[in-house]
């Protein structure tokens, strides 16, 4: 019975990567290169996996979906009916509202962070750990020194109120942090 439970998680995982991929296709990052976006969801899985120790198969599946509702035209309904309601949970916690304003978008998720589900704040503190490493090392050809400093400052405020979450990923952020420029 334990084969075909595994079986099941991993046919979640791929099912997440794949729609990941899919929903994604089209999207660069913003680093010098312009990467393939989907290689950031990838990132926070492997960060929650191999730094924090997470094996919590819907939250790894989250954490590729992560992205997807805010920045393709993809539907929490659509999340729930693939995946299931508590993964589309995951994600809806980590999604910013698009309609808002960048700067209320940051604040409201330094006041937000603090209570998000435990699940949440896992994808919440890889996605952090992954753009500071972002940020550090492949910036945005369009950020200056400033707007990068800015950015770190910004993550310390929602990291902080993320404390106590897990402390392998509080760690790996704290390291991340000290790269700041």
């Amino acid at each position: 019975m334990r084969l075909a439970s595994e079986r099941g998680e991993l046919a979640l995982l791929l099912k997440a990567l794949a729609f990941a991929a899919h929903k994604h296709r089209d999207q660069r990052r913003k680093d010098p290169e312009a990467s393939p976006y989907i290689n950031h969801p990838i990132a926070l899985a492997d960060v929650l996996v191999n730094e924090g120790g997470v094996t919590d198969v819907e939250v790894l599946a989250a954490a590729l979906l992560h992205d997807t509702v805010e920045d393709t035209a993809t539907t929490h309904q659509e999340l729930a009916d693939a995946f299931g309601s508590r993964v589309a949970r995951i994600v809806a916690e980590v999604t910013d509202d698009k309609s808002l304003p960048r700067a209320e978008r940051k604040r409201a998720q330094i006041e937000h962070a603090g209570a998000l589900s435990p699940e949440a704040k896992l994808v919440k503190l890889a996605d952090k750990i992954c753009n500071l490493r972002d940020v550090a090392e492949r910036p945005p050809a369009s950020w200056s020194l400033e707007r990068r400093r800015e950015y770190f400052d910004w993550a310390k405020q929602v990291v902080d109120r993320l404390r106590g979450a897990q402390a392998r990923l509080e760690a790996a952020f704290d390291v991340a942090h000290q790269a700041r420029p």
